[in-house]
């Protein structure tokens, strides 16, 4: 008589029937074995390309500006595009982090430490272009509001830079504070299996003199709770405020009161396109297919899809408001950005933005590791051209036709950026190597949950077994 099979209603969090310390095993491994020669290719190409972009930096920090391809029209370009971009990419990282831990979101766990060490890396590239952009990076101390007997020019409140300072300042502090939060347990595991005096001493030092009793737990949870409620209003007000510095404006283009909402939207999309795009290779790297599972990256695609309709929607949104609003600056500013000398960037925006992920409708190219690898980058460089649309052609077409101007970025400038994703994946590999890039401690806790569920399904199909058998 052959047994009933009872399936669960959900796909389990972790493949492969791991014990517990199985788990432990598999991620603290890593950090133990030596890096891999694919590490180390890694490695040493993200450091090059690193040096190559700080060595850009210092050049045009000792020639000037000018090195840029900057003119009177446009004032802005490159750089505030490359400060957008990278403050909208930690974006994804906050919302996994803290928004889906309120939401009791059980599947978040094998992916948050990963996006929260993301946030921390693209703030930190973030944080670079309005000092650059200064011009004289060594008087940024500046915009910081401390007493001082300048008088009242400094600091100016009414200064977007100075929004972006505080910002950016209290983005990096409460992510940085709740990352840490998060690794207390695991770093305290990590020093328990260390096996030499050195790595002990560290790891024992940063798990803060953690026990595991039940004392410290309730302090623990209790602590990352109130963490993930401070850092759940960051998703929505950082980038809101970053979008002021264009909303404030009266550039026709940019003063709308859609900004806050459309970059919020903008920032969480790629922010989940680069999680995809780092997680997709570290589970093929570090061998985490048990954990980072297909389904994982199917819900990161739902969520990507659903925010990526919302940025389409943002784009119609815009040209129905300049038809609307029946200003003729408004409107020419926006046929221009389709039509003009710029507009096959818009286009490009268009493609990798709303196109691009009209694909993960569909479950079976939501679990297609390669399509959704290539669509991940895709979109990430749509939302870089958003940003460069967005500044671009509101400035290089204003209100005077005698100042029209055409912008041309620098090989300084385009090295710069590339600079910034060596810096980023730099950061990155050695975040892999020295700590762990799953919350196994939370990993376990899933476990623990899928396992009651497992033994409940037992229960059930015995029941039945037992009840066929006596019929």
């Amino acid at each position: 008589m052959s047994h009933p099979v009872y399936s669960p209603l959900r796909e389990p969090l972790v493949y492969g029937n791991k014990s517990l310390g199985q788990v432990t095993t598999d991620v603290c491994g890593v950090l133990e074995r030596k890096p891999s020669k694919e590490w180390w290719l890694g490695f040493m190409a993200a450091t090059s390309i690193l040096g190559l972009g700080a060595l850009c930096v210092a050049y045009q920090i000792g020639t000037g500006i000018g090195t840029w391809g900057l003119n009177r029209t446009v004032g802005w370009a490159f750089d505030i595009t490359n400060f957008v971009f990278w403050i909208g990419i930690g974006h994804a990282g906050t919302l996994i982090s803290a928004v889906l831990f309120l939401l009791r979101q059980k599947w978040r766990t094998s992916i948050n430490r990963s996006a929260e060490a993301m946030t921390l890396f693209a703030v930190a590239c973030a944080g670079l272009f309005p000092l650059i952009h200064m011009g004289r990076p060594w008087l940024g101390y500046w915009v910081f509001p401390y007493p001082n007997f300048r008088g009242p020019v400094w600091p100016n409140f009414r200064s977007p830079l100075l929004w972006d300072v505080f910002a950016i300042s209290t983005y990096g502090t409460i992510s940085a504070v709740f990352w840490y939060v998060g690794l207390i347990p695991d770093l305290a595991t990590i020093r328990d299996r260390a096996k030499t005096t050195m790595r002990k001493a560290i790891y024992g030092f940063l798990a803060m003199g953690w026990n595991g009793s039940a004392k410290a737990w309730r302090h623990y949870e209790v602590t990352y709770l109130i963490l993930a409620g401070l850092a759940t209003p960051l998703v929505f007000s950082v980038h809101s405020i970053v979008s002021m510095d264009f909303a404030t404006s009266v550039i026709p283009g940019w003063h709308t009161t859609i900004f806050p909402p459309y970059f919020v939207a903008g920032a969480i999309f790629s922010g989940f396109a680069m999680v995809l795009t780092l997680l997709l290779i570290t589970r093929k790297v570090l061998h985490y297919e048990d954990y980072i599972t297909v389904d994982h990256i199917d819900k990161m695609c739902k969520v990507t899809l659903v925010f990526g309709s919302l940025v389409g929607l943002a784009y119609g949104t815009e040209f129905l408001i300049a038809w609307y609003s029946g200003s003729q600056y408004e409107g020419y500013t926006f046929i221009n950005r389709a039509t003009g000398p710029f507009g096959w960037t818009y286009w490009v925006m268009v493609s990798c933005n709303v196109i691009a992920p009209q694909f993960f409708w569909f479950r079976k190219f939501r679990r297609h590791i390669p399509l959704i690898f290539v669509l991940s980058l895709v979109i990430n460089v749509g939302m870089w051209f958003e940003r460069f649309v967005i500044i671009l052609t509101s400035l290089h077409r204003d209100y005077l036709p005698s100042s029209w101007s055409l912008y041309y970025p620098t090989l300084i400038e385009v090295l710069t950026l590339l600079g910034s994703f060596g810096l980023f994946f730099t950061l990155f590999l050695v975040f892999v190597r020295v700590l762990p890039p799953i919350a196994f401690g939370e990993v376990k806790g899933v476990m623990s949950y899928a396992r009651s569920q497992k033994h409940s399904h037992r229960h059930e199909a015995a029941k039945h077994v037992g009840a066929g058998a006596h019929h």
